[in-house]
């Protein structure tokens, strides 16, 4: 079509060369830097000591900024040969209440008298409204517990023993309540001792 008001003007009828788009870059493949170490698994070194979480829960403090929500940790450490401590500690994270708790736990671990693999003669235990019952049993019972009462024995070492929790089995109440009847327990060796050293 020609111009009609400059007909002569053939530059401006003529279309505009099109402009080659640049072809798509192409992205170079991905190469793994090799100044990384070589992945490598990580040695677990077992531990002497049992470990048992028994409860974790959430705890919320309103303040007056706001409310500051933390976790509890209730956790039982033991070395399956007589020895046993809790500990309850609180942190903002679940993993750091649990690693305060077990060293806690660690630190405060008292000797749980043991005839062979039960305990030597039967007591109640008691914190609070909790009551919980110790009895020695025969070999191959077993462990006749529910959770708390039977982390706590598999933690001393205990393998055959009949208990049970009365009034309250708020788990808290029922470590401490396993845990004051264990040390409570007598043997007849220290029975027949304890009067020789009082008179020494």
């Amino acid at each position: 079509m020609v111009d009609q008001v400059n007909p002569g003007n053939e530059a401006v009828n003529k279309p505009e060369a099109a402009v080659p788009l640049p072809e798509k870059v192409q992205a170079a493949p991905y190469k793994r830097r090799e100044s990384r170490r070589p992945f490598s698994k990580r040695e677990v070194i077992p531990s002497e000591f049992v470990e048992k979480v028994i409860a974790i829960n959430r705890v919320t403090k309103v303040t007056k900024g706001g409310k500051k929500m933390s976790f509890t940790a209730l956790v039982v450490v033991g070395d399956g040969k007589g020895r046993v401590g809790y500990s309850l500690e609180k942190s903002n994270e679940v993993a750091n209440s649990i690693k305060k708790a077990l060293i806690a736990a660690k630190r405060n671990m008292i000797r749980v008298p043991l005839s062979g693999s039960t305990i030597p003669h039967q007591i109640n235990g008691v914190c609070g409204a909790a009551v919980v019952m110790l009895k020695p049993a025969l070999d191959g019972t077993g462990v006749i517990a529910a959770g708390p009462v039977r982390a706590v024995c598999d933690a001393v070492g205990i393998r055959n023993i009949l208990t049970k929790c009365h009034r309250s089995n708020n788990p808290i109440n029922v470590v401490k309540a396993v845990i004051d009847g264990l040390s409570r327990l007598k043997t007849v060796e220290a029975e027949i001792l304890e009067p020789a050293k009082v008179e020494g």
